[in-house]
């Protein structure tokens, strides 16, 4: 028989543990420092945000894009964020016409121009078409951002920032990055809304 509370508990310690690991490493903080940055600096210039992933990772994309359009924690001006994995019309033309892997890619291409960011979320960094999608940003000349754990290292060579989650474990992974992207939602708005900030 399991033992359930046993169970809860140490999926709780592993989380615990590994928001401690992440907490302490300065390359983790340092990629999630430039990607404030870098996005602060794209909606300065009126550039836009495309985010993709797939399963759970499209999920974070569409927190993270909704976080951005309409408000995270200030109340400001909508910036603009797009989630990629939203429109089943064309998911579904893409993904029957010309097939699963081109379904970010293609829309990528139609969306994005140079100067825009695209965040690619793939906790193993090998989804085809987050991969083919960042290779398509990069040819574009836009910004490309990775966001993955430590078996998607490899990614980083598509990537002008990688935030890795320090661990290898899917739900993990997709904890801290949820809280890398909260992180970035609060400096990007301190740094473009300061008079919104109340005391």
């Amino acid at each position: 028989m399991i033992d359930l509370r046993a169970t809860i508990g140490a999926f709780f310690e592993r989380s615990r543990t590994a928001f401690d690991h992440a907490a302490k490493d300065e390359a983790l903080l340092a990629a999630v420092t430039r990607c404030a940055e870098l996005i602060a600096d794209a909606f300065r210039r009126g550039d836009k945000l495309l985010i993709a992933g797939n399963g759970g990772s499209a999920a974070d994309a569409q927190h993270i894009a909704a976080e951005f359009l309409c408000r995270y924690k200030l109340d400001r001006a909508a910036l603009p964020a797009i989630a990629l994995t939203t429109d089943t019309s064309n998911l579904t033309a893409i993904g029957n016409d010309l097939g699963f892997d081109q379904i970010f890619e293609r829309q990528v291409r139609g969306l994005g121009r140079k100067g825009d960011i695209f965040i690619g979320i793939t906790t193993s960094g090998r989804s085809p078409n987050i991969i083919t999608a960042l290779k398509a940003a990069r040819e574009m000349g836009l910004t490309t951002i990775g966001f993955t754990g430590i078996p998607g290292k490899a990614m980083s060579a598509l990537c002008d920032v990688t935030v890795i989650s320090p661990s290898d474990e899917t739900a993990l992974i997709q904890q801290i990055h949820i809280t890398a992207a909260h992180a970035i939602c609060e400096v990007v708005e301190r740094q473009l809304f300061p008079a919104a900030i109340k005391s």
